[in-house]
């Protein structure tokens, strides 16, 4: 957990620092506007969680504060919070938000402590690009009450899509001074977006429009009354543990664990992406750790959630950051702005800074990769969709939670096709797949099967065996069943299995098992198979020992002795070689 403090390389990180900085100090302001905050919450987030991230973290470049999406997550926790009649509203909102950030650093924690980190790989790309897209347009069309000059009508039980109509229909007249600022700022930032792909050093885009619509907004007649982005000046002082109420923590706890959740999947992301370019290993738990600790800290001195920023991070790195002191230095930057350019913070304008919320929404929604992912195949994108629109009619807080839950009653049944092949030993004793054109066998059947053998399956494993049966009745006197290419065998299947195996014996129909590998061996011995099933009717599955199917075969051919029908090969001297097997 060292830090170099090599001359040259803090030139180069202080920098990188200067860059980062003046971006996010709009960004991070306007981050807590997304949650309804003031927005010192999110200058005070970009201080301490983005110090403490850096500190602790593995990557040399990712930069930790708040995100737009966190936000939104954050402004949903706390819309729906439960107010007690009587008591500031705002203060309790400020209290809901110290709980939250809590309940996110200890979840963060735990998810770190107990090496759970990798289980966030189970949550599917489709999700992500899906929850992106419904955050993006829900921070995009939140900010037209904003940028039209509108109080935003309606409560927290209500969902974002009927706020929206509320506000629209019924919230009054459009400010023009406003309306001029917001709509202004989106067509300025059109010019400098073009002059940033052009330029070879980092250009803050962002921040150049909004001094530009804080310096042409008194002249378009907007002057900062009653709801203004005001500032105090001073670093964030520490609070007091937050109130533990328990039907806050009930409130607040999915939300919690989607921000938990979605921090760790942004930081790792964001920190993966950079270390394939810089060729740095990371401690992906020593991360999940660190944004934890960064959270938990920044609960007690008045922060907002934070995770890895994918705008600033990449920032950071093309700034020509080495090591995690950029971070810190970043994060001292925003300190000293709030120490000494807090005041100024009151002229700059609310539709602007919506506007920038507009576009930075817009930039959110990753749309090559959304497409890519709608054109690949119908599961993903019925789960980027559902997940989209959760975020948008439901809830973003249990969106990524819906869009999980689905990816898993989608793939149940994916995972839990068992194909299932005929295969047949030609006059040349090559094992083949059957061919509509070969003729039936009538004393031996070999079925093989491929796929996931637990409960999911089990109405396929169940065709299978009823096949084997029907083969019986035809007059098979041995049945082959290949099991090299199943996996996971399960409590259902293995007691179908047994039951199938005990019936054949009653019949006095030997069963061949060949392909066994280690895993459903040992579910064999676990469950005493070898107790009555004869040694000689299971064939390992060892690529030392040669293949378990032609051993099977071969056993079958001793079962059957002189009994064979006329597709079978006929027996010679060298009946032990010359056998193949195709695949």
């Amino acid at each position: 957990m060292r830090l170099s403090l090599d001359a040259n390389r803090l030139r180069r990180d202080f920098l990188a620092a200067l860059t980062v900085s003046a971006v996010a100090v709009p960004q991070e302001m306007a981050y807590a506007q997304i949650a309804g905050l003031p927005p010192k919450y999110g200058l005070y987030t970009g201080f301490v969680v983005t110090a403490l991230a850096s500190l602790f973290g593995s990557s040399a470049q990712l930069i930790s504060g708040p995100t737009n999406a966190l936000s939104l997550v954050l402004f949903g926790a706390l819309a729906a919070l439960p107010m007690a009649e009587g008591q500031d509203q705002f203060a309790q909102t400020i209290q809901g938000m110290y709980l939250i950030v809590f309940l996110v650093g200890a979840i963060q924690l735990i998810i770190a402590l107990f090496k759970l980190g990798d289980l966030t790989r189970y949550v599917s790309e489709s999700v992500l690009l899906g929850f992106m897209a419904g955050a993006g347009v829900l921070i995009a069309l939140g900010q037209i009450p904003n940028v039209l000059g509108l109080s935003t009508q309606g409560d927290g039980h209500d969902s974002f899509v009927h706020r929206l109509w509320i506000t629209l229909s019924s919230a009054g007249p459009i400010d023009r001074p406003s309306a001029y600022l917001g709509l202004g700022t989106l067509l300025l930032l059109l010019p400098l977006r073009w002059l940033k792909g052009r330029l070879s050093f980092p250009f803050p885009d962002l921040l150049i429009a909004l001094i530009i619509a804080t310096l042409l907004a008194p002249l378009l007649g907007w002057h900062p009354v009653g709801d203004t982005l005001a500032v105090e000046r001073g670093l964030p002082k520490p609070v007091l543990p937050p109130v533990w109420k328990l039907d806050w923590v009930i409130s607040l706890s999915g939300g919690a664990v989607t921000i938990a959740v979605l921090g760790l999947l942004e930081a790792v992301a964001v920190a993966k992406s950079i270390a394939a370019r810089t060729r740095q290993r990371l401690d992906f738990n020593r991360e999940c750790l660190a944004q934890g600790l960064a959270n938990l800290g920044g609960a007690f001195f008045q922060c907002m959630p934070g995770s890895g920023s994918l705008t600033r991070s990449n920032l950071n790195y093309q700034a020509g950051a080495v090591t995690r002191w950029a971070g810190v230095m970043a994060a001292l930057i925003v300190a000293a702005a709030l120490l000494v350019l807090a005041p100024l913070a009151r002229h700059v304008p609310k539709p602007a800074l919506a506007a920038l919320l507009i576009v930075t929404g817009y930039r959110l929604i990753d749309k090559s990769r959304l497409l890519y992912c709608l054109r690949a195949t119908r599961f993903d994108a019925v789960i980027a969709l559902s997940t989209a629109c959760a975020a948008m009619f439901i809830s973003i807080d249990l969106s990524i939670l819906i869009g999980v839950c689905l990816s898993f009653l989608l793939f149940v049944p994916r995972a839990a096709r068992l194909q299932v092949t005929e295969m047949v030993v030609g006059s040349e004793r090559v094992v083949r797949e059957r061919q509509p054109t070969d003729p039936t066998c009538g004393n031996m059947a070999i079925f093989a099967l491929e796929g996931e053998l637990f409960f999911g399956a089990a109405p396929l494993l169940e065709e299978c065996l009823d096949m084997l049966r029907q083969r019986v009745k035809q007059g098979a006197r041995v049945l082959i069943l290949r099991l090299k290419r199943t996996r996971n065998p399960d409590m259902v299947c293995l007691e179908m299995l047994q039951q199938f195996l005990e019936e054949m014996q009653d019949r006095k129909v030997p069963v061949l098992l060949c392909g066994i590998r280690p895993d459903f061996e040992q579910a064999l011995r676990n469950l005493r198979f070898h107790h009555w099933l004869p040694q000689d009717y299971v064939f390992l599955e060892d690529v030392t020992m040669g293949s378990s199917t032609l051993k099977a075969v071969r056993r079958a051919y001793e079962l059957l002795d002189d009994d064979l029908c006329t597709t079978c090969p006929r027996r010679d001297s060298s009946d032990n070689h010359h056998w193949s097997y195709m695949i």
